[in-house]
C-alpha cells in the first residue's frame, strides 16, 4: 500500500511545489491540510481546489478562527506575551493549533508522515516539528524546501516545468505571514536595517500621522479574559476583529525590531498587531490594579519564560503547561474595565475600574479622608532596614567600608 503524507498547505508557492515534489521524489500520496486562523486573502475553497489541481489526493480544510481566538489568543493576553518585550507571538501561537489539526488529518487519512514548507533559517520549522513530536511522536516529518535548500528561483522553475496552477513572480520582495492576532513582514529591502520601512508594506494599520483624531474604547475583562467593548459583550473572535479595525485606524501596533531567532540568526521583523498591543496593554493595566505586588513581580518573570517557550516552539512542553496553571490562578481577580485612548499610533490606558482591585482611594489620597496611619511608618522603616543597619555596622567595625569617602 502506498505511503501517505499530510502536508500543511498554505496555497502559496512553497507548499504547492512541495505537493508535486513529494509525489515525484517519494511516490507518496499527498493530502493537503489548510487551516484558517484569520489570515484573510483567498477562501479555503479556492485553496482546496488549488491543492487538488497541484496533485493532492484530498484536502482537509478547517475554519479554526474561533478556536484560535478562544484557546490561543486569550492565553497570550493572560500571559501578556511579548517576546523580547515587543513581539506578541503572532506566528508562534498559531503553529501549535495548525499542527494539532495536521495530526488529526494524518490520522483521518492514515498517513505515517507529515510535511511542511518551512525553510532552514526560520523558527517555524522548529515549532512544527517539536509540536509534532509532542502530539504524535510516531509520525515522520518531511521538509522539502529546507532539505533540498530550494531557493525561490528554483521553486518557480519547478512550478513552471510542472505547469502547476499557481501564479508565480520572479520578484516578490517580502515574506508575509498573517492571522487574526497580527501580521508579520520580513525580507526584501527590510533586510537593510538602516532603512526605514516603506509605507507599502502595511495592511492592518494606517499611517499613525494620517488620522489625528482620538478614539476611546472601554475593554471589559472577566478573570483576565476580554469579554466586551464599550459594554457590548462579544466572543473573542469578534472582539479581536473589531479591535484590530479600530486600533488599526489609528496606526496602533506597528513594531519594527531586530529579533533573536531560535536558530541563532538576528532578523529584522516588522509586525502589525493593533488588537494584540491594545489588549495586552489594557490587561497589564488591570493587573496593576488587581494583583498583589509580589505576585505581580513574579508573574512578570513567568510571562517572560512563557513567551520564550512559545516562541521556541515548546507550546506542549511540561514547563509551559505548568506556567499556564500559575498564570490562570493569577487571573481570578483580574476583572474590571480599562478605558483605552487610541491616537497617533498609541494605545494608552486613561481609566481603570474594578470591584476586585487593591487600590483603595482612602489609603492613597493625600486629601481629607485619608485613612492611612502615617505614624506606623516609623516602626515599619526601623524593622525593614534593620538587616542593612546591622550589616553596615559590622563593615564599619572591621574597617571594610566607609560610605562617606
Amino acid at each position: 500500500m502506498a505511503k501517505k503524507v499530510a502536508l500543511a498547505y498554505s496555497g502559496g508557492l512553497d507548499t504547492s511545489v512541495a505537493i508535486e515534489w513529494i509525489k515525484e521524489a517519494t511516490g507518496m500520496e499527498v493530502f493537503a491540510v489548510s487551516i484558517d486562523v484569520g489570515q484573510q486573502g483567498e477562501s479555503l475553497e479556492v485553496i482546496r481546489e488549488r491543492a487538488l489541481k497541484c496533485g493532492a489526493s484530498d484536502a482537509y480544510i478547517v475554519d479554526a478562527r474561533e478556536e484560535f481566538a478562544r484557546e490561543y489568543c486569550t492565553l497570550a493576553i493572560k500571559a501578556n506575551a511579548m517576546y523580547e518585550g515587543e513581539y506578541p507571538l503572532v506566528s508562534a501561537i498559531s503553529r501549535p493549533l495548525i499542527t494539532k489539526h495536521l495530526v488529526k488529518a494524518a490520522r483521518q487519512f492514515n498517513c505515517d508522515t507529515l510535511a511542511h514548507g518551512c525553510t532552514g533559517k526560520g523558527n517555524d520549522q522548529v515549532r512544527f516539528e517539536v509540536s509534532i513530536q509532542s502530539l504524535a511522536p510516531e509520525l515522520k516529518c518531511l521538509s522539502p524546501i529546507r532539505d533540498l535548500s530550494m531557493t525561490r528561483d528554483k521553486e518557480i522553475a519547478f512550478a513552471r516545468k510542472k505547469s502547476l496552477p499557481i501564479e508565480v513572480k520572479a520578484e516578490n520582495p517580502f515574506s508575509i505571514d498573517q492571522n487574526l492576532w497580527g501580521r508579520t513582514i520580513e525580507a526584501g529591502v527590510l533586510e537593510d536595517i538602516w532603512k526605514e520601512p516603506i509605507s507599502e508594506i502595511y495592511n492592518y494599520t494606517q499611517d499613525p500621522n494620517f488620522d489625528q483624531s482620538v478614539d476611546e474604547v472601554t475593554i471589559t475583562f472577566e478573570k483576565g479574559l476580554p469579554i466586551a467593548l464599550d459594554g457590548e459583550r462579544l466572543d473573542p473572535l469578534t472582539l479581536i476583529s473589531k479591535l484590530n479595525e479600530l486600533a488599526g485606524k489609528h496606526g496602533v501596533g506597528r513594531v519594527d525590531m531586530i529579533e533573536s531567532r531560535l536558530v541563532g540568526i538576528k532578523s529584522r521583523e516588522i509586525y502589525e498587531v493593533p488588537a494584540a498591543i491594545t489588549l495586552i496593554k489594557a490587561h497589564q493595566e488591570l493587573e496593576r490594579v488587581t494583583l498583589e505586588r509580589e505576585q505581580a513581580r513574579f508573574k512578570r518573570t513567568v510571562e517572560q519564560k512563557w513567551g520564550e517557550l512559545v516562541y521556541d516552539g515548546r507550546w506542549y512542553s511540561p514547563l509551559k503547561e505548568s506556567l499556564d496553571l500559575f498564570i490562570e490562578d493569577t487571573q481570578k481577580y483580574v476583572t474590571g474595565d480599562i478605558r483605552m485612548q487610541l491616537n497617533s499610533g498609541r494605545a494608552v490606558p486613561v481609566g481603570r475600574k474594578s470591584e476586585h482591585g487593591l487600590y483603595d482611594y482612602n489609603l492613597a489620597t493625600y486629601e481629607e479622608g485619608d485613612t492611612f496611619d502615617q505614624l506606623s511608618a516609623r516602626g515599619f522603616i526601623q524593622i525593614y532596614g534593620l538587616q542593612d543597619k546591622q550589616a553596615a555596622a559590622r563593615d564599619i567595625r572591621y574597617g571594610k567600608i566607609n560610605r562617606l569617602d
